[in-house]
């Protein structure tokens, strides 16, 4: 089994494979509208320009597991062009953890449950303990967790939300060198 196993809806209902991007490196990421880390979508829109003529897919799934994104999937669309010029594929509001999980996020946290962080991630676990939001084991443990996968569809390593694409560029940089 690999990530090309999967289907999903993009964010406007459309059932897409991801066999569709057997071949390319991705970076998955479960994103949100009102978090403090939202702004991160032009990093990822300005890493997806940078290193798609290289084979590189940012594959953007929304998720209001932590509150933090309320709104339709109509009005997320309306959000995100009154605020960012976005290219890449955005995908229908899902769920990432507990038993409602989307499939394809049980298996990505199954393949990669170690997560590369930075100091600031360390701040951030404090913060969600103390709101009583903290996660365990392989959850997913806030918006914009990134899991980046090669071209035969493996989980090859696992970004916390505030590792920002700078720190894992060259991480992408090593998987895009082996996409033939």
């Amino acid at each position: 089994m690999s990530i090309h196993d999967f289907s999903v809806k993009d964010i406007h209902g459309k059932e897409v494979q991801l066999s569709d991007f057997e071949g390319k490196t991705l970076l998955i990421v479960n994103t949100a509208t009102k978090c403090s880390l939202t702004p991160q979508y032009n990093d990822l829109e300005e890493l997806y320009q940078k290193y798609k003529d290289k084979g590189l897919v940012v594959l953007a799934f929304l998720s209001n597991d932590f509150g933090e994104t309320p709104e339709s999937n109509q009005e997320i669309v309306q959000f995100l062009a009154d605020n960012y010029e976005l290219t890449f594929p955005l995908f229908a509001k899902i769920s990432v953890n507990d038993e409602n999980a989307h499939p394809l996020y049980t298996y990505l946290k199954s393949k990669q449950s170690d997560e590369i962080g930075n100091s600031k991630y360390e701040i951030l676990l404090e913060i969600i303990s103390e709101m009583g939001l903290a996660r365990t084991g392989d959850d997913i443990k806030w918006n914009f967790t990134k899991f980046l996968v090669n071209k035969d569809g493996k989980v090859t390593q696992r970004f916390a939300p505030t590792v920002s694409t700078k720190e894992m560029e060259s991480a992408i940089q090593e998987e895009l060198a082996n996409v033939a």
